[in-house]
């Protein structure tokens, strides 16, 4: 298995999508509105995919200045594909990019806490937040 990793500004939405439910991370996405999901991938500054004979099993997407903050929004990697280093890797071509002068901050889905101590992130105990109207 050899995995390709790229940037992909132009990604669909048909494919983030379809990485969003192999990955489980639908649960808390708007999977049902392909207009909102096209909206999310273009005005994200870095869609960073993983690919395994060029079909989508990986994304990181987020939002940067490229100079002080990266905030990582999305992080899915297809269920079959977990537990192989995919997720760190796509972390680490992030915030690569995003430039070693940035903090990559990210919020975890509950069920993914475990996870990023493990990779050696480091959890910061408060964060606040003014709720989706819809």
């Amino acid at each position: 298995m050899t995995i390709e990793y790229a940037t992909e500004p132009k990604l669909s939405a048909e494919e983030f999508r379809a990485i969003l439910v192999a990955s489980t991370l639908a649960e808390r996405r708007p999977v049902e509105d392909l207009d909102r999901l096209d909206k999310m991938l273009q005005h994200a500054d870095l869609i960073v995919t993983a690919r395994d004979a060029g079909r989508l099993i990986g994304i990181s997407r987020a939002v940067t200045d490229f100079s002080y903050c990266c905030y990582l929004s999305d992080l899915a990697v297809d269920v079959q594909y977990q537990r192989r280093g995919i997720g760190k890797r796509l972390i680490e071509e992030t915030h690569r990019l995003a430039g070693d002068s940035t903090t990559l901050i990210l919020v975890a889905a509950p069920a993914a806490e475990t996870y990023y101590p493990r990779i050696g992130m480091k959890h910061l105990p408060s964060c606040w937040s003014f709720p989706r109207q819809r």
